[in-house]
Order: structure tokens, then sequence, then C-alpha cells
């Protein structure tokens, strides 16, 4: 079995730049550092008609938010985030378990 990938949310690279520990490693300051490991996944069609049917059902309109629960909840990853209650209420609203951590 495979370990689950990692999303992080718009909180992850404002953790990165305060110097926050959990999100530490290579030689570069801050967010490059988080973000040089990072695969960025663009957004298709099939994948915004995905947070688009989120979003109606989560009754939440911040897109970055449907579109970290849609992405994670796909890739079965963890959401690294500084403001984990829209994320969990969100997944939660359309029964998606999402394992956090709150950076």
């Amino acid at each position: 079995m495979t370990s689950p990938g990692i999303t992080y949310d718009a909180g992850a690279p404002i953790a990165a730049k305060r110097g926050d520990g959990r999100l530490s490693g290579g030689p570069q300051p801050g967010p490059s550092r988080v973000l040089k490991e990072c695969r960025v996944e663009p957004l298709t069609e099939v994948q915004a008609r995905a947070v688009g049917r989120l979003a109606a059902h989560a009754d939440h309109g911040d897109a970055v938010d449907l579109a970290v629960v849609e992405g994670a909840a796909r890739r079965t990853d963890v959401v690294v985030t500084s403001d984990p209650s829209d994320i969990e209420r969100t997944a939660s609203v359309v029964g998606i378990e999402l394992r956090v951590v709150v950076v």
C-alpha cells in the first residue's frame, strides 16, 4: 500500500514563509522550499465540473477550498491547511473523509 500524497491549501506556503518547522527542508527559503517538491495539477474541465457539483452540494463558494477537497479526495491525499474548518465542513457535507493537518 502506498502512502497518501499531500494536497496543500494556500495556508501551507504561508506557514513555510513564517518558518513553520513542519514545512522545513531543502536549502531554499519559505514557500519556494515547499513548492519545489510539488507537482502542480492543472484544473481540467472534468475537475472543474466536479468542483462545481461539490459547490452545489456543500453550499460553499470558495473555489480554492472546493478544489482542494475535490483533488485530495480523488487522490486520497492528506490536506495541509492553516484553516481546517471550511475544508473539513465541505468534505463532511458531501460524505468525504479527509485527513487534515493544520499548520
